[in-house]
């Protein structure tokens, strides 16, 4: 699936499912709450902390999907095309740090 494809698939299944849109600061919280749920599996995971038995089973490529679902949604509100932009920001970092990290030392 592409980028493209996947914001016609979220409008599509808003406008199915979903009614509307939620507004776009109540989207920018909800992404704020999907990344801290995936935060909190990424320190249970690979951190220091261990998981609460609430906690077991939460699945990191489902969080990583709702981060992504969310995401998509701001796009689609504020009229993004993320695969554009992606490519601009691919661009960008590729001109800016084309040197920087072969000559970090602590690399």
């Amino acid at each position: 699936m592409t980028i493209d494809e996947a914001q016609q698939q979220v409008d599509n299944w808003i406008k199915t499912y979903g009614v509307r849109y939620f507004s776009e600061l109540t989207n920018m919280t909800i992404l704020t709450e999907e990344v801290g749920e995936l935060a909190r599996i990424m320190a249970r995971t690979y951190g220091d902390q261990s998981f609460k038995k609430s906690e077991l089973g939460k699945d990191l490529g489902d969080e990583m999907a709702d981060v992504l679902w969310v995401l998509i949604c701001l796009a689609n509100q504020t009229g993004i095309n993320l695969t554009e932009a992606f490519a601009k920001n691919m661009d960008k970092k590729t001109s800016r740090d084309k040197d920087r990290h072969k000559e970090n030392e602590k690399l």
